[in-house]
């Protein structure tokens, strides 16, 4: 009776996949963290070590910021009434951060501090600026110890430069040059390693250019290195130090309407980022309270124009008033007439001061603005009145209606000309006390701690990211990776046994080493696990397979096993020497043969020479008792490759070798073959017929579920009924997954560096 366990199936079968498959196994997640837990902690000590190493590279950056207040206080002109109201404005808040941040303010602090100019020491790459810092706090005459020789043109510690002036041609914008120090504070300039000039601290240096008329002028003030010692010296464009300026420098309102901006400014250097911040502030209020008196000195040009034509028309509007009284004499206007009269110098004077309002505005405005429409508006609304007053006039007697014009345009003219008069004495008042509607609450201070690099932060972040990192490099190989991991999912979905599940070596991996740097074994002393470590899980394993071949054997037409795999590396010739000596400790007589014609190398294991094996025993070219040798280490049997025919397959098609296996078969109590991979080659299917119980050896996580399937059906179509499946290789304290290092993969390797 055969045992379900170990039952035979020609057809392989798929068993429906249930509702588990589609839930998360939180065990199997963990389990796979568990197993490549040690890739995990080396990525996340690599990420960890970067952001250490960028924790102490990176060059400290520090913060200067300032308080201003933009005053929401009516403009200093508004004792001028109604003729400079319009000249009273509320700037939002945005505007004046744009403002701050506009050309004119940064263009005049750039220049005003020479920002341009960019003197920097040169570095060593990458960790450069580091040691220079270490340096700074211990080296204040930029001494550098004596083991930095070869490294002299590096600057490593208290270098110090400043250039007050440097003027250089137009093209020449943006390029760095050279600086290099000398002796007793002398220097010289390179370009593209031409010398320049040289010169000395504290003194202009003007150079023309041979390439054209435009002149070289640099001016150092400061310059503390040692000899040899190179700075990176640049006249940046002014856009480009304006656009620098504007991107380190943040300009918001704290709050919402309340007037207050809060300036900040960063900068590796602390004393340059109070001093630039101060600076800027210092432009921004001194060109709003600019600002303010350019208005009030626009109005008073404007005033100062009008009023001569002014009087101009008072003067002849009296003449003309006097001389017709002293042709007509005194003349007493009644009480209607008075009223109309007054009535004609309101409307004449309004319509005056609108229609000077309006040639103000114009020139600010355009014909479409809602300011100029407005007074358009009004001053027809004053001349409709003025047309009836004019029609009441008309009704008056001749020298009555005289008079009312004549009186008119003397009292318009005088009342208009004394508050113009007025208006423009007040203004030159307000302008020589003219002060802007911003002022600065806290300037700028020397900043002692730097806002960057924050060190903790970043190597926390650093060992997050690594573990983060290192998890979802697990998951995602793992996803990738579809080799199978467990050996019960091969007897779910193929339903074929698994006869053995064979741990990973580390003591075979060492033998295996051993062939790959070319250290060979003898007879006396052959590279096999199972007799230089008896008592290893994997040996364990196969005595149990030992023990399953056993009953499997109850019902066999004969003794031959044959051991072969989907592909190389898995571990096929570790299974079959291994089982081999543990079936002989059985006190079994036991006959190895290594079939693999291509490239077998069970014979390197074993300390033997490939000649004198199958292919020859095959071709009749030696006898049977030349080509088995027995090797007493292992008390067992063995034949070789042979020599490597040029056609393997016709030559384990020939009938002379199922005649040499059946009279082997009787002289033995097993005979092992060792086969060639399934799907590479056909000779797995030729000798697959012969023998009686196959095994297929699977190496952890290798082979998809599809290649096991495609193996099974070649097989099957070969006529060859697999008995079962050695699950080869597992990862220690895992049954699934592992980097394992199985025999094959080994002897493979080597078989093919050793045949390029």
């Amino acid at each position: 009776m055969t045992s379900p366990h170990i039952a035979n199936s020609q057809t392989p079968t798929t068993y429906p996949a249930s509702q588990e498959e589609d839930e998360i196994d939180l065990g199997e997640l963990v389990a796979t963290v568990v197993d490549a837990k040690y890739v995990i902690i080396l990525i996340t000590l690599c990420f960890l070590a970067l952001g250490v190493a960028k924790a102490l590279l990176d060059t400290p950056i520090y913060k200067a910021d300032t308080l201003l207040q933009i005053e929401d206080k009516s403009n200093a002109l508004d004792a001028l009434g109604s003729l400079t109201s319009l000249m009273e404005s509320k700037t939002p808040a945005l505007a004046e951060i744009e403002i701050i941040k506009s050309r004119l303010v940064l263009g005049t602090a750039i220049k005003n501090l020479n920002l341009n100019i960019i003197a920097e020491p040169k570095y060593f790459p990458i960790i450069g600026k580091a040691i220079a810092r270490r340096f700074q706090k211990q080296n204040k005459t930029a001494e550098v110890a004596s083991s930095m020789i070869g490294l002299d043109s590096y600057a490593w510690g208290g270098e110090v430069i400043r250039i007050d002036n440097l003027i250089v041609p137009k093209d020449w914008a943006d390029q760095p040059l050279i600086l290099i120090a000398g002796e007793q504070g002398r220097f010289s300039l390179w370009a593209d390693d031409e010398q320049l000039i040289e010169g000395a601290v504290g003194k202009t240096i003007n150079k023309s250019l041979a390439e054209s008329l435009e002149k070289l002028t640099i001016f150092v003030s400061v310059l503390k290195a040692r000899p040899g010692t190179e700075f990176i010296i640049n006249k940046q464009s002014l856009s480009n130090s304006i656009d620098e300026l504007n991107n380190n420098l943040i300009v918001t309102e704290k709050g919402k309407a309340t007037g207050i901006l809060s300036a900040t400014l960063e900068d590796a250097d602390p004393v340059l980022a109070a001093q630039t911040l101060n600076e800027v502030t210092k432009i921004y209020v001194k060109q709003n309270v600019e600002q303010k008196s350019k208005e009030s000195q626009n109005t008073l040009e404007f005033l100062d124009k009008q009023l001569p034509l002014i009087k101009d028309q008072l003067e002849a509007a009296t003449k003309a008033l006097n001389d017709f009284r002293g042709n007509k004499g005194s003349i007493n206007l009644d009480i209607e007439t008075e009223a109309v009269l007054a009535g004609v110098v309101d409307v004449n004077t309004q319509l005056t001061v609108l229609q000077q309002k309006r040639d103000e505005l114009r020139g600010r405005f355009t014909e479409s603005h809602p300011v100029i429409i407005a007074t358009d508006k009004q001053i027809a609304r004053l001349k409709e009145q003025l047309k009836a007053i004019n029609r009441k006039i008309e009704l008056l007697p001749e020298t009555q209606r005289v008079i009312v014009r004549l009186s008119s345009d003397v009292q318009v003219s005088t009342e208009l000309y004394t508050t113009m008069l007025n208006n423009a004495q007040t203004l030159r008042v307000a302008k020589s006390g003219t002060i802007g509607n911003v002022r600065i609450i806290d300037e700028a201070v020397l900043s002692l701690k730097p806002i960057k690099p924050k060190k903790p932060l970043i190597v926390l972040v650093s060992f997050i990211l690594g573990l983060m990192v290192g998890i979802a490099w697990v998951f995602i190989r793992k996803a990738m990776h579809t080799g199978i991991e467990d050996p019960d999912q091969i007897e779910k979905h193929l339903n074929i046994p698994v006869y053995a599940t064979i741990p990973h070596s580390n003591e075979q991996a060492k033998l295996s080493a051993k062939l790959i740097k070319g250290i060979q074994p003898n007879e006396d002393q052959p590279f096999i696990l199972a007799l230089t470590h008896k008592e290893d899980l994997a040996i364990e394993s196969l005595r149990s397979l030992r023990t399953t071949l056993h009953f499997a054997f109850l019902e066999a037409h004969n003794n031959i096993i044959m051991i072969t795999g989907p592909s190389p590396g898995i571990g096929k010739t570790f299974v079959a020497i291994n089982l081999a000596v543990v079936l002989a400790d059985a006190g079994k007589k036991i006959l190895l043969i290594d079939a693999d014609l291509r490239k077998g190398l069970t014979h390197q294991s074993l300390g033997l020479a490939r000649e004198n094996g199958l292919s020859d025993l095959i071709s009749n070219s030696i006898s049977l008792e030349q080509a088995v040798r027995h090797i007493a280490a292992a008390n067992i049997d063995f034949i070789s490759t042979g020599s490597i025919p040029p056609n393997p397959s016709e030559l384990l098609l020939h009938e002379r070798f199922e005649q040499l296996l059946k009279i082997l078969a009787k002289q033995y109590d097993h005979i092992i073959i060792d086969s060639p991979p399934i799907l590479a080659v056909t000779d797995a299917g030729i000798i697959g017929r012969i023998a009686s119980a196959t095994l297929m050896v699977a190496k952890a996580g290798q082979h998809p579920l599809r290649e096991l399937e495609q193996c099974t059906k070649r097989l099957a179509q070969s006529g060859v009924t697999m008995k079962g499946i050695v699950f080869n290789d597992l990862p220690e304290n895992s049954s699934r997954y592992g980097a394992g290092y199985g025999y094959g993969k080994y002897v493979y390797r080597y078989n093919y560096q050793k045949a390029n």
